[in-house]
């Protein structure tokens, strides 16, 4: 079996210089540097959310060319793709990823079989899409946190001092997100998200 070329991106330095580090130490796999991350193979990017920087790095990796990419993202099962990447997007991981076997078998199969890797990330995509419109509702990133948060047994003091918000501020995300989801208090929420899978 030829080996891999993968190109990596990351908006972040250091993210980037961590999936070089991972990638280059396992067997079959080339990391390209340069103008050989044109040739890649397999494009496997991580970021922490996919706003308009993340895009516009990945469209201009991909530039006409049809390439599988894997994408590393925290939480991998809320990932929205704009429509722009959907065809190229073969495999949505979570970060962890990178620390076990699930990250090179991934790269592997998509320089191999893309065409089964989309039909799962479809699938994915399609079971996201029916989670969402079931649970009538949608999260904010911030309300996730605080949600987090509060599983932790965190109170309003400590929530807002980790996240830097005013204790108000706090106040209103917990009464937003309980009113408008018809829950009745902090543990109601809790067991909510639980429920539907967001925490």
């Amino acid at each position: 079996m030829e080996d891999v070329l993968v190109a990596v991106h990351a908006l972040d330095p250091l993210t980037g210089a961590g999936l070089v580090a991972c990638l280059s130490g396992r067997q079959g796999m080339v990391v390209g540097r340069g103008e050989t991350r044109k040739r890649a193979d397999v494009i496997v990017a991580a970021f922490d959310e996919l706003d308009p920087a993340a895009v516009a790095e990945l469209e201009a990796a991909l530039g006409n060319a049809t390439k599988p990419v894997v994408l590393l993202m925290d939480p991998a099962e809320e990932v929205e793709l704009p429509s722009t990447l959907e065809p190229s997007v073969v495999a949505v991981l979570p970060r962890a990823a990178v620390v076990d076997d699930r990250l090179p078998r991934c790269v592997r199969a998509a320089a191999v079989d893309t065409a089964g890797l989309r039909l799962l990330a479809q699938e994915r995509k399609t079971r996201h899409d029916g989670a969402v419109k079931t649970r009538k509702h949608v999260l904010s990133q911030r309300e996730v946190a605080v949600i987090r948060l509060m599983a932790e047994g965190c109170d309003t003091n400590e929530i807002a001092r980790r996240m830097r918000y005013a204790d108000h501020t706090v106040k209103n995300i917990i009464y937003s997100l309980t009113h408008r989801l018809g829950l009745r208090n902090r543990s109601h929420a809790v067991a909510y998200a639980l429920r539907a899978g967001i925490i």
